[in-house]
């Protein structure tokens, strides 16, 4: 599946390491936290005062993942 809002941050930067570069660009302190693995990116998105549907747009962008074949390809 697609990188989504209800997925553990820490998940998605394990899963798809590029993704902290994203993270890192919309000045959210994630990356290292150890919050990360409790909060999902919607939750990070409401801390961090970012639009969670551009944030959501560029993890996927960066990873490449825009459809649930291609998502499952990477993480799989």
């Amino acid at each position: 599946m697609p990188i989504g809002f209800d997925d553990l941050v820490a998940d998605v930067m394990k899963q798809w390491p590029a993704a902290i570069r994203v993270f890192l660009d919309f000045r959210m302190g994630c990356v290292g936290c150890p919050i990360a693995c409790f909060h999902t990116v919607d939750d990070a998105c409401r801390e961090h005062h970012v639009d969670r549907n551009a944030f959501l747009t560029a993890l996927r962008d960066v990873v490449g993942c825009r459809d649930e074949s291609c998502c499952l390809t990477q993480a799989g």
